[in-house]
Formats: structure tokens, sequence, C-alpha cells
């Protein structure tokens, strides 16, 4: 049987996730990690993951419907499409009114968004025919989510209609003013592609400037910490080559000394632009100082 948007799909497809999930099984990041997020860099958010493995959650070939600095910070909701055909939609379109779903593919998963979700569609990149929101559907993002947006793999149309929905960002492919046609949704809430990332429901949306960034759920919480480490680490590492205390090659490595890790922490715990970084813990950085290669020389990402 065909099914949409199933809870027992989502918990199979997120088992490392032990916390709070929403009511339709994606995992429930904590709002403190999504507002510790917004003051936070792509890039310091990208590294932690990248360094466990996960190469595949960057796209960064969008476009954005703001260009003015906006950080777009949410709970993914997926849904993946596929070139029309007659037989195949004949069956999803009777599955999902079997379920009970009105309007079109678009409308059935912006009429289920909650507050704080984004919403990620796979469009194949179809952009003629393939524009995935306009105007009334931005409108209704905003009213549902209140502070989401999208990500969408293909088109959107009413681009001035929809700049003037107050906290709405949208990343996309290209614009076009015809009406979306011709396609069929094959799942909604399962793993779905967004250019070269992978993305699965409940993975935490980061969008700055032209790109857009897929965080594990289950990673959030040290992705958190680990990007906290590389900002208190940018700032101090700043101020000690400009007193000519380390040099550019001494910062740069991929691991710090025990010596380098005393001032850093005395730091953190005596200047003011330390005071939010005191309940990290270092102990698996200084394991490595003392334990690590000391002729170690890569360098930092």
């Amino acid at each position: 049987m065909i099914r949409f948007n199933q809870k027992e799909q989502i918990i199979a497809l997120t088992p490392q996730w032990k916390g709070e999930r929403l009511p339709d099984g994606r995992p429930k990041v904590a709002d403190k990690y999504l507002e510790k997020m917004r003051k936070m860099t792509l890039e310091e958010l990208w590294k932690p993951i990248f360094l466990k493995g996960y190469e595949s959650q960057f796209e960064g070939d969008l476009k954005t419907l703001h260009n003015d600095g906006r950080i777009l910070i949410g709970r993914a909701v997926t849904c993946t499409f596929v070139p029309s055909r007659p037989d195949l939609h004949e069956t999803m379109f009777a599955a999902g009114a079997a379920e009970g779903r009105k309007g079109n593919y678009n409308q059935w998963v912006i009429d289920n968004l909650v507050e704080g979700d984004v919403v990620v569609a796979d469009m194949y990149d179809k952009i003629y025919k393939g524009t995935f929101i306009g105007g009334n559907l931005t409108t209704a993002i905003k009213a549902k989510t209140k502070t989401g947006g999208a990500v969408i793999w293909g088109g959107i149309r009413d681009t001035q209609q929809m700049k003037e929905v107050e906290g709405v960002q949208v990343y996309y492919r290209g614009i076009d003013p015809t009406p979306i046609r011709d396609f069929v949704m094959k799942d909604y809430n399962d793993i779905t592609r967004i250019g070269k990332a992978t993305v699965l429901p409940g993975d935490i949306v980061y969008g700055a400037g032209g790109g857009v960034l897929f965080i594990p759920a289950h990673l959030v919480a040290e992705v958190v910490d680990g990007a906290a480490k590389t900002h208190v680490k940018d700032d101090f590492g700043f101020e000690m080559i400009a007193q000519n205390k380390f040099t550019t090659a001494q910062i740069d490595r991929a691991t710090w000394t025990e010596e380098m890790l005393d001032m850093l922490t005395e730091w953190i715990q005596t200047d003011p632009r330390g005071e939010k970084y005191r309940d990290l813990d270092w102990s698996e950085e200084y394991n490595l100082a003392r334990n690590g290669d000391p002729n170690d020389t890569q360098t930092m990402l």
C-alpha cells in the first residue's frame, strides 16, 4: 500500500536520533540549538559534519529570493518529484485522496507544515512548469512555519508577491511564469536530494548566502559545540597572531599543543569575549595534544 508522510518510515530512517520527535515522527531538534546556529557561519557548522564523513550535505548552486544576508534555519520537510507519467499520477493521486489530501501535490506538503519547518523539494531541476511555490503558497508557508521558508531544486513564480511576504527565505534554481504542471510526487518525508546533497526528514536546514547545509539531526548538538570551538579558536588565534605570540602555521594546525590549549582556555576564562564559551569541554582536544602525532602538520579545514 502506498502511503505518504509515514511516521514509522521516518523513525526507521533516523534511528540515531534518541530525543523528542514531532507528531509525524521527525526528529525535533531543540529550539535552543537553532537559535545558537543563527550566530554561526555556514563554514563553522559545515566543518564538524565534514570531518565525520558527511561530505554530501551542502549545495551551493542555488539562487535566493532575498539577498540581504538573512539566514534560513528550520527542520526539513522533504518531498521528491518525478516527470509526469499518466498511470503513476493516477496511482499516487488516488493514494493521497485515500488519505484525505486535497489540492495538488505541493499543497499536500505545505498544508501540513508546522512552526519551524522548512520545505525541501526535489523538483528534478524542473523550472518551466516546475514552479513549486508562488505568492499564495509562500504566504501559507509563512503562516504555518512563522520563520520558515523553502529549498527547491526547481522553479518558483510570482517573485514580486513572494518578496512582500515578511520573514521568509527561499532557495531555488530558476524563475518561470508558468504554473506548476506535469509532475508526480513519488514520496513525502522520505529520503530526498538537493543537487549534490542528501536530505532526510528532520535534518536541520541552514541557508546562508547562496548555499544550503543540511545537518543530520543527531549531530546538531555536537556540531553546534564544534562550531563554537572553531569560532572561539579563530577569535583567540587572530589575537595571538596580531601579538606575534604564535605563527599562522601554528594556529592553522589541526591539533593544537597543550601550551596553546592552556592559553586558549585561560583566555576564555578571563577575557569578556570568551564568556559565552566557558561551558565548552576541551578534553578531547587535550587528549589529541597529548597522544596525537607531534609531527602532524595537517592544517585545519
